[in-house]
């Protein structure tokens, strides 16, 4: 079973998104946008005419890491190892073809440059499944940086990826798939050390048109976060 006792959910109901609490979601919440498996495994359905955060473009339905008792979590990365590790699959992506399914973010502040350090996206390009890092170097610099770490990843195959930051400011991502894998390891400049940072897991779509049967489907098999 997938331990969701320090995550809440975000989910594309409504005029606005809702959000899921810790206690709520770890009290059996399900939806259509969210279900639990016979199998342990979790799903995610994000349909691209769902309802938006307010400081986002696209939909999602998506976890969010917190403490046990429902408290935001938030973490520099010199205070501990931090591990985020999954295995999942994707079974349908919308028209634009891409999920983010993985994150680290940054503080949501007023003022504060809270841009993700990084983004996992799984990108269906011309029936080739590829697993992309979208890593930004600085805090609040524009320009991403798209480094592809794995191909011929097919839909419905399950795979895994692991995202560690050292104590030290070094970023490692590991993807482990049937049909490719892929490292990168990376030393984060040392703006990223001033920054609260936190993970993020599930089904974020690059897209927001389309009918109401097109959108993202992702099942997760395995979710861990972890720091020490």
């Amino acid at each position: 079973m997938i331990d969701l006792s320090t995550w809440n959910l975000t989910v594309p109901a409504t005029d606005s998104a809702t959000l899921i609490t810790t206690d709520r979601l770890n009290n059996g919440y399900e939806s259509q946008y969210f279900r639990h498996n016979a199998d342990g495994s979790i799903s995610f359905w994000v349909p691209v005419n769902g309802s938006r955060t307010e400081d986002a473009s696209y939909p999602r339905t998506e976890l969010r890491e917190t403490q046990a008792d429902g408290t935001l979590s938030y973490w520099y990365h010199a205070s501990a190892d931090s591990y985020l590790s999954a295995v999942l699959s994707v079974q349908q992506v919308p028209s634009r073809n891409k999920i983010v399914i993985g994150q680290i973010h940054s503080k949501d502040e007023p003022g504060s440059e809270n841009d993700p350090l990084l983004k996992l996206q799984y990108h269906y390009l011309r029936g080739n499944g590829r697993i992309e890092a979208l890593l930004r170097k600085r805090p609040g610099d524009k320009e991403v940086e798209n480094i592809l770490l794995a191909e011929n990843v097919d839909l419905g195959e399950r795979f895994g990826y692991d995202l560690r930051i050292t104590p030290s400011g070094k970023l490692g991502i590991r993807i482990t798939s049937k049909g490719d894998d892929g490292n990168l390891y990376r030393q984060l400049s040392g703006y990223w050390s001033k920054q609260q940072l936190y993970f993020k897991a599930g089904a974020y779509i690059q897209d927001n048109t389309g009918p109401t049967n097109e959108g993202g489907r992702v099942t997760f098999y395995w979710l861990n976060s972890l720091h020490r």
